[in-house]
């Protein structure tokens, strides 16, 4: 199922590394983040990083103490990760991009110069270029609250299933997440959104 190519959201997605799984749905890119991430890995000069237990680190990114990070995961170059900051379940950040402290990452895709500030939490997700997550802003990646969990999305007004049960959000380039606002499973954010201080974004309020 193709309902949206991901360079309506991401304009340079086809000069990255992801270009090659560029007409996988959102949902499907994050749900295969580890192999496709391991496969990223080989492509990767191995004198510009340093590779340790499929955690790949460019020379220039700085990691600071205290930073869990599981493989696979490519810290690319110019990238800062804060203090307690916990990467894990295959990830992608692309260069340039500030991950705070406190902040968790899982199973997703940063492009460039895109910024986690601290203390969030983004989960199977694709966050365009130059995006923005003030403190505390969340992308959630589990519908918690019901009993059927598969997830779905809005496009073009209709609401389409997943099949999956784990999916964040695809935020469009130049994005603005306000503080402590809530982005709900299966939301798409198109390019230069802002979603204001404390807000909740949840495209599927329909109770199943």
């Amino acid at each position: 199922m193709q309902i949206m190519h991901l360079s309506q959201f991401i304009s340079a997605i086809e000069d990255t590394p992801l270009s090659s799984w560029k007409n996988l749905t959102p949902w499907r890119l994050t749900g295969q983040s580890e192999s496709i991430v391991r496969m990223m890995m080989e492509d990767l000069d191995r004198f510009q990083f340093n590779i340790e237990n499929e955690v790949a680190v460019h020379v220039t990114a700085t990691v600071e103490k205290g930073v869990i990070l599981k493989g696979p995961a490519i810290i690319g170059p110019g990238v800062f990760v804060g203090a307690h900051a916990y990467i894990r379940g295959g990830n992608w950040i692309d260069e340039r991009c500030s991950i705070g402290p406190g902040c968790e990452l899982k199973s997703s895709f940063v492009f460039a110069e895109s910024r986690l500030a601290h203390f969030n939490f983004v989960g199977d997700s694709i966050i365009g270029r130059d995006v923005n997550l003030e403190a505390g802003s969340i992308i959630c990646n589990h519908r918690n609250e019901r009993v059927h969990k598969t997830i779905s999305v809005r496009a073009d007004g209709i609401l389409l299933n997943t099949g999956i049960e784990k999916f964040g959000a695809l935020v469009g380039d130049h994005s603005r997440l306000g503080a402590n606002s809530v982005i709900a499973p299966g939301t798409l954010i198109q390019p230069s959104t802002v979603i204001e201080r404390g807000a909740l974004r949840d495209d599927d309020s329909t109770e199943i």
